[in-house]
């Protein structure tokens, strides 16, 4: 009987010990500790997610097809040229360090070869204006089949599979007492209010219904209110947004820095350097497998960089344009965030005129440019937070925040430079017109099949 206990006991050890082994090494194996391949036994393998956005592309690895995305690669720690390649899209391409036991993903959104239009408005579109929450454009439309349907509209940029808004919707007829196509717009920072500034009247619209300009009252012995209140406003936003980001890129972002533009997601930030200086190593944490792109941290003027606060890597992704330099350029508000006990946060709205300038023309200048780089003439991020929309010789391109992958995507006629992201990266807006005799009209780039 004893003896049969010891043997049971025995038996038991053995399997929990095989077990534990076994578990040991799948975790192992797993991370990319080894591998057996035909070749032999590797130890000290990383990891290579090749994922695409879409899927079912092919991978290859220094020019060698290796399998489609998505799949899960180990490979010998190095580096290592990965493309991802899909017909009728535009290829992917990146230098990849793979390090031992980490996890390199490639996350590649592959853009279509030819893009196809689909036309957004019908009876043309001037002096739009994107809202501060991207879901919008206001233009003036005069080329209507009637007077009456001639004023301003809104252009939803919805992506609701319910919503039955299949066109621009007016909010304002025309009239002989407003210069609809030259006039100037401020939105409110919930984007749902929006002043209308004429040489003769400024009023304050509501974007959610029809408004009859010539009724609406008169708010310039107002404005100055109703703008400061805005700005107070942009102002806790702007706290907020750069709440994360280290001390020292607040420093240069509020002194030495212009068009500062924060990534929708909130992890990256824009800006044109105005100063020369060193960025210190190893502001933030080392996180493993960081972006193995050569970055810059001496920053130059007029330099355009993009500084991710995650990995702690600044990006140089162009040089601002000599007649750009001339412009006005974005100005931020909370140059005190550093203070975390400023009398500002607490402030009545009076105290915050910062974009009010002498003119009502000069104040709309300033509140688009702070909304969008649209206004500045400059890179434009992209919904996704990891691309840039740029133009460069009249053609519509796009690039990821470290530089790589340069795409282009429309090569047409467009107007006034205007181009707009979709806010879900499924479009692009442009403005165009493909015949003389017909207006400009807004149109979607699609980005998706």
């Amino acid at each position: 009987m004893k003896s049969w206990v010891n043997k049971r006991f025995v038996y038991t050890a053995l399997s929990a010990i095989a077990i534990l082994a076994g578990t040991a090494i799948a975790i192992i194996y797993a991370k990319g500790g080894f591998r057996v391949t035909p070749e032999g036994f590797i130890q000290g393998t990383g990891l290579l997610a090749a994922n695409s956005f879409p899927t079912a592309a092919e991978v290859l690895i220094d020019d060698k097809l290796v399998t489609a995305t998505d799949d899960t690669i180990y490979l010998v720690p190095g580096e290592y040229n990965v493309k991802i390649e899909k017909d009728g899209y535009n290829s992917w391409e990146k230098n990849i360090k793979i390090e031992q036991e980490l996890v390199v993903q490639t996350n590649a959104t592959l853009f279509p070869k030819a893009p196809s239009l689909s036309t957004l408005t019908f009876s043309g579109a001037q002096n739009m204006s994107p809202s501060p929450d991207g879901q919008k454009i206001v233009f003036y439309s005069d080329s209507n089949s009637s007077d009456r349907k001639n004023g301003l509209y809104i252009l939803e940029l919805t992506n609701n599979p319910l919503s039955f808004q299949k066109e621009a919707r007016q909010i304002t007829d025309d009239s002989i007492n407003f210069d609809l196509k030259n006039a100037k717009f401020i939105w409110s920072p919930d984007s749902n209010e929006l002043i209308l500034l004429d040489n003769q009247r400024e009023v304050l619209l509501d974007i959610s219904t029809m408004n009859a300009l010539d009724s609406l009252s008169d708010v310039s012995y107002r404005k100055k209110q109703i703008l400061s209140e805005w700005e107070q406003e942009m102002y806790l936003r702007e706290r907020e947004n750069f709440a994360k980001f280290p001390a020292e890129i607040i420093t240069v972002a509020t002194q030495s820095a212009k068009n500062v533009y924060v990534s929708p997601d909130k992890k990256r930030l824009m800006y044109t350097a105005t100063t020369e200086l060193t960025l210190p190593d190893k502001i933030a944490p080392l996180i493993p497998a960081t972006n193995s792109q050569p970055e810059e941290r001496t920053i130059v003027p007029g330099g355009i960089y993009i500084y991710d606060r995650e990995e702690d890597k600044n990006f140089r992704v162009g040089t601002e344009a000599t007649a750009e330099a001339e412009i006005n350029s974005k100005q931020l508000l909370a140059l005190d965030m550093l203070d975390k006990n400023s009398e500002l946060i607490n402030a009545s709205p009076s105290a915050f005129y910062a974009l009010q300038a002498t003119t009502s023309a000069e104040t709309a200048t300033r509140f688009n440019m702070y909304h969008s780089s649209l206004f500045v003439d400059t890179l434009q991020w992209f919904p996704d937070s990891k691309h840039l929309i740029y133009i460069q010789e009249n053609n519509i391109k796009i690039m990821e925040y470290d530089t790589t992958n340069q795409t282009n995507i429309y090569s047409g006629p467009f107007v006034d430079k205007f181009v707009y992201p979709w806010p879900n990266g499924d479009k692009l807006v442009i403005l165009t017109s493909f015949s003389p005799d017909a207006p400009s009209n807004l149109y979607a780039i699609e980005l998706k099949k």
